[in-house]
């Protein structure tokens, strides 16, 4: 292999299919592959990820394995059970920046102990806009200067524990109506506003030390008009030059639409390079052959004289300082027992009669996830009844429910309706307010991102997130009382 394509394969990150290292994979990152992203498909429990990491990293010691691990909603570690630590909202809602340092700090003891070096974490967008399909309580919030500490705690606790942080979505993912995943986001913003709110949280990450920052694949006219992924006057111009920032840049999945869906992966390759990316995130389905075609892509650009071999290893060099120094970090071993427990049960907000004093009939309605998050596995009604055999427990998702039938169904029991993001799915709200009608003793658990709440109920529950700590502390507080 020529040092060329060598340095193209160090900015490369392919995702990986099954439970353990694949022969094409052992391969690669022999030949220099820069890291690997790994998914909830890739991992069985702790022990076999444990073997799968030290498998990739046998091969070379300074190859970065990566995986999104944020807390709450958004867990690969835990995705069948649900995660033990509260998402960014919660933590957002006690504001205590200690606690979501602590947070941090033991997830980073998680994962280095299953071998991942990079978690691409935290999201640093601040969600101005309630309809936000894709961020919403992965968001600290939507005051900027509340993020922006939190984003800078969680990367304290996440680099002291021997990890890279990951601030994300580069340049701000959070007042957008539409999800990066399946099509183009624009954000309308001018400079200035940006300036006040989008990046105050990015600059705070670079303040605390980040030592990656993943892009947003979105249009800000403000700033340029291509995609920030593959806009130099994004990643060069904002982010190294009037922010600073000299870390790696790691774009986000290149087989996401808004990038396959315009220029393609390859071509997305190579102008996010120009544009002074670092890391090239492929995606959860594009690994082996994929690696191939997109540093076949990157040689040919250098040869033809379209991206400078300069470039490539510049790149490719700031992922290797990343690779050494989490190999080499000095790990703060400090644990900090329940500590996701207790900043659930902290994040919680009560309003009303929310304690159950007869069996409970719980109605969970279940809307789509993000395609950031694992489908939900696990829900507070099946944590009710654990706890009470007497309770009862239904789950809805989109369609038509005879409310009637449901008030009925519930006769001698207290009602307890789940509710999600009811702003952003027109079945909810109705279904909410017609139950709510019917029984006003209602208690509403919310946990999704609260923008709008359902009048009338006896007794609402916040938990600002569906993480199964969030949940384990909802059940807690409705049998426990205050």
């Amino acid at each position: 292999m020529s040092d060329l394509h060598r340095l193209a394969s160090a900015c490369i990150f392919p995702g990986v299919g099954g439970l353990v290292a694949p022969d094409w994979l052992r391969r690669e990152v022999a030949r220099g592959l820069g890291g690997v992203v790994l998914f909830s498909r890739n991992v069985r429990d702790r022990e076999q990820l444990a073997d799968l990491s030290a498998a990739v990293h046998a091969e070379r010691g300074d190859v970065l394995i990566a995986i999104d691990e944020e807390g709450g909603d958004v867990t690969r570690l835990e995705a069948s059970s649900g995660s033990s630590y509260p998402g960014n909202l919660a933590l957002g809602a006690v504001d205590d920046v200690e606690l979501t340092e602590h947070v941090a700090a033991a997830i980073a003891a998680d994962l280095r102990a299953v071998g991942v070096d990079l978690d691409l974490a935290p999201v640093a967008d601040v969600n101005t806009n309630p309809l936000n399909p894709v961020i919403g309580v992965r968001s600290f919030g939507s005051d900027p200067d509340l993020v922006a500490r939190h984003v800078a705690a969680f990367v304290t606790g996440l680099q002291r524990g021997g990890v890279v942080a990951c601030a994300k979505h580069f340049p701000g993912h959070g007042a957008t109506d539409v999800d990066s995943h399946l099509e183009l986001p624009t954000v309308r913003a001018g400079l200035d506003e940006l300036q006040r709110a989008e990046l105050v949280p990015f600059r705070a990450a670079i303040a605390a030390g980040v030592r990656a920052i993943m892009t947003a694949h979105i249009l800000v006219p403000a700033i340029d008009d291509v995609p920030a992924t593959i806009s130099p006057a994004h990643l060069t111009a904002l982010l190294r030059e009037d922010l600073g920032y000299d870390g790696v840049v790691i774009t986000d999945a290149l087989e996401m639409r808004a990038i396959s869906g315009t220029v393609g992966v390859e071509e997305g390759a190579v102008l996010a390079l120009a544009a002074g990316a670092d890391a090239l995130c492929l995606g959860h389905d594009l690994e082996g052959e994929a690696v191939a075609d997109v540093r076949r892509a990157v040689v040919l650009a250098v040869e033809t004289g379209r991206l400078p071999e300069e470039r490539v290893a510049e790149a490719a060099g700031r992922v290797a300082d990343a690779g050494r120094w989490t190999r080499d970090a000095a790990v703060d071993s400090t644990r900090y027992p329940a500590v996701g427990q207790t900043a659930a049960r902290r994040a919680l907000r009560v309003d009303g009669d929310v304690t159950l004093s007869r069996p409970a009939f719980v109605v969970e309605c279940v809307p789509e996830r993000t395609m950031a998050a694992d489908p939900m596995r696990h829900g507070l009604g099946e944590l009710v009844v654990e706890r009470d055999p007497g309770a009862e427990a239904i789950r809805l998702d989109e369609g038509v429910a005879d409310v009637s039938a449901l008030a009925r169904a519930a006769d001698g029991k207290r009602i307890v309706l789940v509710v999600r993001d009811a702003q952003r799915h027109a079945w909810e709200r109705p279904l909410a307010e017609a139950l709510v009608g019917l029984r006003p003793d209602t208690i509403v658990v919310d946990v999704g991102y609260p923008a709008e709440r359902v009048a009338g109920a006896g007794g609402y529950l916040t938990t600002f997130g569906a993480g199964r700590v969030n949940l384990v502390a909802a059940a807690d507080r409705l049998f426990t009382g205050p």
